[in-house]
């Protein structure tokens, strides 16, 4: 069965570097996907942020935190979601020096798209738009919404903001590398992190 990027975009993926297709692909039942790492720099040097990124970070969306050399696991899991979808639960364990926090997610292809379900409760929900450059996958968001009972409340653009996420795979040190940013109207970056990784699949147990 196709995972939810193979669903939302299709064959433009197969234009991606092959150790990043296993990564998109599909996952096969019993099995999950294991990563390990280290992420160059995590969360944002702009304190006066902090305060709303500790709410985000006690529903696993993102933390309060400007942290250099930070180690991360990321696990993938293929489940299926409320409305029977295909989706990937993600939980990427980041390492810091105070102590280890998830941030957890599930990717969902719905109508075409691919959306991101963030967080525990999987309240804040992102669409993202995909494009594949030589051998590398950015995704942009398109929507941010905010689900309030079983309604989706879309932010408005003139408000919401922007997550970019570039993968690529270096051959010359043989690990996926991944870069994330969080950028609002006027005010610029809000959030970061960037590294590499090694990623393989194995049996759940």
């Amino acid at each position: 069965m196709p995972s939810p990027y193979e669903e939302a975009f299709g064959h433009s993926l197969e234009s991606l570097h092959p150790r990043l297709r296993s990564y998109f692909g599909e996952i096969p039942r019993g099995s999950l996907g294991v990563g390990s790492g280290i992420f160059d720099v995590v969360g944002t040097p702009r304190r006066w942020l902090w305060p709303a990124l500790w709410v985000l970070g006690a529903h696993g969306i993102m933390f309060a935190a400007w942290q250099h050399d930070v180690p991360f696991t990321v696990v993938n899991r293929p489940v299926v979601d409320a409305r029977g979808n295909i989706a990937v639960a993600a939980v990427r364990t980041f390492r810091f020096d105070r102590g280890d926090r998830s941030m957890v997610d599930a990717i969902t292809a719905e109508r075409g798209g691919l959306v991101d379900h963030l967080g525990r409760s999987r309240r804040l929900i992102s669409r993202f738009s995909g494009h594949v450059v030589d051998g590398a996958l950015t995704l942009t968001s398109t929507v941010l919404a905010v689900r309030v009972g079983r309604v989706r409340v879309t932010v408005p653009s003139i408000l919401a903001p922007v997550v970019t996420l570039v993968e690529h795979f270096d051959v010359a040190d043989g690990r996926q590398h991944v870069a994330l940013e969080v950028c609002a109207p006027l005010i610029g970056r809000l959030y970061e992190y960037s590294g590499s990784f090694t990623y393989r699949i194995e049996e759940a147990t």
